[in-house]
């Protein structure tokens, strides 16, 4: 299985149920281009609903797919994850947040899988 992330679209692609299904993401600037696999990840930190969809990590960071975060209301993250305009979901750290509904299909279909990040 594959999980394919357009930076130019700002959207992530999956099979899910035998339908091929693409969702909107929030991405960054630093929002690495690439082929990952994907590792679920138990967290502690508040804000990432006890898990994310791990697929880079470095010394002193850790980049993943996880339910939109809630941690700077002013962002208004949900807000733009809707937006049609692909400059307002440019906002991350670097992480590819999606909606929570979309998350859990993720992790049902897809937490061993391969993730390609494409321009």
């Amino acid at each position: 299985m594959s999980v394919i992330v357009s930076i130019a679209l700002a959207t992530i692609c999956f099979t899910s149920n035998g339908i091929n299904q693409c969702y909107p993401v929030l991405f960054g600037k630093n929002t690495p281009v690439g082929t990952y696999q994907i590792t679920q990840r138990y967290v502690l930190t508040p804000g990432y609903g006890g898990d994310v969809l791990q697929f880079s990590e470095s010394a002193t960071t850790v980049l993943a797919i996880h339910r939109t975060w809630l941690g700077n209301q002013m962002q208004r993250r949900p807000e733009r994850l809707l937006s049609t305009n692909i400059t307002d979901r440019k906002i991350t750290g670097g992480c590819i947040n999606v909606d929570p509904v979309v998350y859990q299909q993720l992790v049902e279909c897809c937490a061993n899988s391969q993730l390609l990040i494409q321009q």
